[in-house]
């Protein structure tokens, strides 16, 4: 059985919506495990409330310590000025024990991200996640352009070969399109199938 991990962090709940359509593609998969979960929240819980950040998320809190026993981890964040967000690198520079034992050389790693507009930094943001990972020693799996939403021209939508990627508009109010869902589910399918081929 290949296990896989969906980790994200969402301040909004952009990125927890592709991330349930990750899992969803993820877990469709025979032969493969998938969980999900988030990285801690670093702002305070009133600012949070106050910005009207969504705090009501069901997924459990991970810890670095258990990412070796995950075969691929499917990582989500939103753009932060053309990089992860802060919480998600926060998380990331915990790993160094992790990195120092090659713990996760020749796993499976993946990304998805969300951004306020068509060029506000999503191919950046994956591809800047991406370096870490290789550092790790992880096989860096994206959304090929087998997944046709990548083409898409009929209507504004996110999808990079790089991973999938929402857009949520300057102030937030867009959710996820269903083409922007569908290029998450078959990412996690993608990923999975190869976790299974490889681990499985």
């Amino acid at each position: 059985m290949a296990r896989i991990l969906v980790l994200y962090y969402s301040s909004y709940g952009h990125v927890e919506t592709m991330a349930e359509a990750i899992a969803e593609g993820a877990g469709g998969v025979a032969g493969c495990e998938c969980v999900v979960k988030r990285v801690p929240e670093l702002v305070p819980g009133d600012v949070a409330a106050a910005s009207g950040m969504k705090t009501d998320q069901s997924a459990p809190v991970a810890t670095v310590d258990e990412l070796p026993s995950y075969d691929a981890i499917i990582f989500g964040t939103p753009t932060r000025f053309g990089n992860m967000a802060a919480q998600m690198r926060n998380f990331l520079d915990q790993t160094g024990g992790l990195w120092f034992t090659r713990a996760l050389v020749g796993k499976i790693g993946s990304v998805f991200a969300a951004t306020a507009s068509q060029h506000g930094g999503q191919e950046t943001t994956i591809t800047s996640f991406h370096t870490t990972l290789l550092h790790h020693g992880m096989v860096i799996v994206g959304l090929p352009y087998s997944f046709e939403g990548n083409t898409e021209m009929g209507e504004i939508s996110g999808g990079t070969p790089y991973g999938a990627t929402t857009l949520a508009g300057a102030d937030g109010s867009r959710m996820p399109s269903a083409n922007e869902l569908a290029g998450a589910r078959f990412q996690g399918q993608h990923v999975a199938e190869i976790a299974r081929k490889m681990f499985g």
